[in-house]
C-alpha cells in the first residue's frame, strides 16, 4: 500500500487515547479520508494510521495521525517508533505534533496543567533508534520554537488549562511509573515533567527533516513529589479532558504554516562518516583492496 502524501503528522499519546481523533471532536473543516492504514516498513508493519484533510488558514492540508500508546504484542517501542517515522518520511511530512499525559516532577505544577516543553532529558534505554543513521543530528532547539509558540497561543486561547510555555521533559522507558528515588534524581537533574512520549520521536523527527513539538497534560504528581496520587483522579483526567486537549491540537495543526519559519531543518547535518553510508561503487576499491 502506498503511503499518502501528507504535510503534517500527529502522534497521539495517552492524552487523547480515549478519543476517536479527529472525528470524535466533531470540529468543522475536518474530513477523514482513510482509516486503519497499515504499511509495510523495513521495521515491520506499522500501527494503523488515519489520513484526514483539515481546512487551514491557507487552504486545506493533509494530516497523517496515529497512536503511539497502542502497544502491540511482540512490537517494541523502538520498532513502533521506527515504523511510524518511516511512514511519515515516505509521506513527505515536515511538521510533527505530539501529545501525552505526564507526571509532574516540579512540585509547582498541578494535575490538569498543560506544558509545552522546550528541552528534554533522555533517561530511556532506547539508544541508537534511527532509520538509517546518515545524518548528524544537532539537538539544539530540539523542540520547534515556532510550533511551540503556536501551541501555547492555542492553549491559552482555549482557557481550559493553566499553560506553561517552558519545561524540561525527562523521558523514561515505562510502562511502569517511576520510584520516588528515581523521581528525586530527575528533580536534581532539572526535570519538570516525566513521561515516555518524547524520545525517540524527537530524534527521528530531526532525522527525517521535520519540526517536532509536543503538548503534554499533567495527570498526576510523580512519586514522592507531593503525596500519593489517586487513580480515580487520573481516570477522570484521561476521559474528561481528552476532547479539550484534542481541540487545541487540531487548531495547532490548522494554523501551522506550511513553510516553516524556524531553523529546525538546518540542524540536520550530513554525517562526517560518509564511507560508512556510501553507495556501493564497483569502480572503487573495496576494503580488501587496500582501502
Amino acid at each position: 500500500m502506498q503511503v499518502p502524501a501528507s504535510e503534517f503528522g500527529f502522534i497521539g499519546g495517552s492524552g487523547t487515547h480515549s478519543l476517536r481523533f479527529p472525528e470524535g471532536l466533531e470540529a468543522p473543516g475536518v474530513q477523514v479520508l482513510q482509516r486503519d492504514l497499515c504499511f509495510a516498513t523495513p521495521f515491520g508493519e506499522s500501527p494503523p494510521f488515519t489520513c484526514f484533510r483539515l481546512e487551514g488558514e491557507d487552504g486545506p492540508r493533509t494530516v497523517l495521525a496515529c497512536r503511539m500508546h497502542g502497544w502491540r504484542r511482540g512490537v517494541t517501542r523502538r520498532q513502533a517508533s521506527q515504523q511510524v517515522f518511516w511512514v511519515l518520511r515516505e509521506a513527505g511530512v515536515r511538521r510533527v505534533l505530539g501529545e501525552g499525559g505526564v507526571g509532574a516532577v516540579n512540585h509547582l505544577l498541578r494535575p490538569r496543567d498543560l506544558v509545552v516543553p522546550h528541552d528534554y532529558l533522555d533517561q530511556s534505554m532506547r539508544r541508537d533508534v534511527e532509520l538509517e543513521g546518515r545524518y548528524l543530528l544537532v539537538m539544539r532547539d530540539a523542540l520547534c520554537p515556532e510550533l511551540r509558540a503556536l501551541a501555547v497561543q492555542e492553549a491559552e486561547k482555549a482557557g481550559r488549562f493553566r499553560v506553561f510555555d517552558r519545561g524540561v521533559y525527562a523521558v523514561t522507558d515505562g510502562r511502569h511509573f517511576e520510584s520516588p528515588a528515581e523521581v528525586g534524581l530527575l528533580r536534581l537533574a532539572g526535570a519538570d515533567l516525566v513521561g515516555q512520549s518524547l524520545a525517540p520521536e524527537v530524534y527521528l523527527a530531526r532525522e527525517i527533516g521535520a519540526c517536532y513539538a509536543g503538548v503534554y497534560l499533567v495527570v498526576n504528581h510523580a512519586e514522592g513529589v507531593v503525596g500519593p496520587w489517586e487513580h480515580a483522579e487520573l481516570e477522570d483526567i484521561f476521559y474528561r479532558e481528552s476532547a479539550h486537549l484534542g481541540r487545541i491540537l487540531l487548531e495547532v495543526l490548522r494554523r501551522a504554516p506550511r513553510q516553516p519559519g524556524c531553523g529546525c531543518r538546518s540542524l540536520r547535518k550530513e554525517t562526517l562518516l560518509k564511507d560508512l553510508y556510501r553507495e556501493e561503487d564497483p569502480s572503487r576499491p573495496g576494503r580488501d583492496e587496500g582501502m
